[in-house]
């Protein structure tokens, strides 16, 4: 591997000779992004002035600036805020549209977006409106773009089991056939108590994709695992400090999707330089790359494999992490073998 001093975060800073065209060109898949937490500023700033949203900077300028990473604390305001602007079913719209042609512009071609369904239940906004909202802008975005967009509905363990029954409910209820996953997040609590629940939402035919492995321990790979019989793990860091673990993700091909700035962000990590990424990939772990909360965490797809390359991972190794994307997505097969043979001859054009 090429080798570069991952001194600093910096992934909106070019990369030198030929990697930033590389990664420019390279076709990419997002497995783990959050909608609400990629509402950019101008976004925001928007949909608060339309719906009268109390406690927001009130100038474009001033909501960039908020914006900033602080501390994990300031990220959770400013989700939260980014949350209580979505009301209506065009609200919705406009940002699902928005994410997807920030995607597209990355050379994104296919994601699998997580949905903080819960938080809009919570706040008697109906499953309908969120579900009509979104697939308009799917729609939409295959048609402009050709980008594939599906969904996560999630909900965060620390507010309980009922909070996931009601999310999945709503799903089952009023879910489109672009739902292809059931996902946990928030605080990471044990997972073995979601048991149940994710039983049914697997009998219903979603993916198993819950948050596990983050900052909550080793303990929580192996609950979603084995309780909620995870088919992706969404972070799983922390299975690098159990050699067992590590065996039974590499041998039963697990994947899991890692986000290296927001890791960073919420100190599950102490700097990028300590990052595992690099050691996961020799453990010969299906590891692929994503943003997370991309704007809320200063980054986005493109500036994640500027930070992987930083971390020594050569055109090869970003290409096996765009590979390995495709191989974890649940696009059809067809779809796949295309999408890795285009990843292929993008890198036989930068490395003959």
């Amino acid at each position: 591997m090429e080798t570069h001093t991952p001194d600093a975060h910096r992934p909106f800073a070019p990369l030198p000779g030929p990697a930033e065209a590389f990664i420019r060109d390279l076709p990419k898949v997002e497995l783990h992004v959050h909608l609400e937490g990629s509402m950019r500023p101008a976004t925001l700033f928007d949909l608060a002035r339309r719906n009268g949203v109390e406690g927001i900077p009130g100038t474009l300028e001033a909501v960039r600036d908020w914006y900033a990473f602080t501390d994990f604390p300031h990220f959770i305001d400013v989700y939260l805020a980014s949350v209580a602007t979505l009301r209506s079913e065009d609200d919705f719209a406009l940002l699902a549209g928005d994410v997807a042609d920030t995607l597209a512009a990355q050379n994104v071609r296919y994601a699998e977006v997580h949905v903080s369904l819960y938080a809009h239940l919570m706040r008697g906004v109906d499953a309908r409106t969120v579900f009509s909202g979104i697939e308009r802008a799917r729609v939409r975005a295959a048609r402009e773009h050709g980008i594939e967009l599906r969904w996560i509905p999630d909900f965060p363990g620390d507010y309980g089991v009922e909070s996931g029954e009601e999310t999945l409910d709503a799903v089952l209820a009023h879910g489109p056939d672009s739902v292809i996953g059931f996902g946990v997040g928030g605080i990471e609590v044990p997972r073995t108590p979601f048991a149940d629940l994710f039983a049914g939402a697997r009998k219903a035919g979603l993916r198993s994709l819950p948050h596990a492995g983050e900052v909550g321990g080793v303990e929580r790979v192996r609950e979603a695992l084995d309780d909620l019989a995870a088919e992706r793990l969404g972070h799983g860091i922390q299975a690098m400090e159990d050699p067992e673990l590590v065996a039974r993700l590499r041998d039963e091909r697990v994947p899991v999707d890692v986000s290296p700035t927001s890791n960073l962000r919420t100190r599950a990590v102490e700097s990028i330089a300590g990052h595992p990424l690099p050691r996961m990939l020799d453990a010969g772990l299906l590891a692929t790359l994503n943003s997370d909360d991309p704007p809320m965490f200063g980054t986005d797809l493109t500036g994640e494999y500027r930070t992987a390359h930083r971390l020594g991972l050569d055109l090869p190794t970003l290409a096996l992490l765009a590979r390995n994307g495709v191989d974890a997505s649940f696009m059809d097969g067809t779809r796949k073998t295309g999408l890795k043979a285009e990843i292929d001859e993008v890198l036989a054009r930068y490395t003959a």
